[in-house]
């Protein structure tokens, strides 16, 4: 059975940071490469970051130079860095691992920049 479990979501002041986790299982982890998603009720889902299994990398132009995505390895976790955090950030994360047309979502995480 597969696993998508974010966590480390929550209110944050503007110009603030947060770190948002995605364990996933090992059977996905090592082979699909893994993103960040984020929707809000005005906007569709977006991709805010991708990782793949080697360590590419790829972001959206709205979080280049503020968001890093990283990944463990050794504990089947992706996570996303999001420095500078601004009000329109504000959203429900989702982590996702897509490999062709197999993709499995987490269930989501909010996070609310406001003062």
């Amino acid at each position: 059975q597969v696993h998508i479990v974010e966590s480390g979501g929550g209110l944050v002041q503007p110009g603030g940071s947060l770190r948002l986790s995605c364990a996933a299982s090992a059977s996905i982890f090592n082979i699909y490469p893994m993103g960040w998603y984020r929707q809000t009720p005005e906007k569709q889902r977006e991709l805010v970051a991708s990782i793949t299994s080697s360590g590419d990398t790829n972001y959206a132009d709205f979080v280049k130079g503020r968001f890093t995505i990283s990944r463990d390895n050794a504990k089947n976790t992706v996570y996303l860095q999001m420095n500078s955090l601004k009000p329109e950030d504000t959203a429900v994360y989702y982590c996702n691992a897509l490999l062709g047309i197999v993709s499995y979502w987490g269930q989501g995480i909010p996070v609310t920049v406001s003062s």
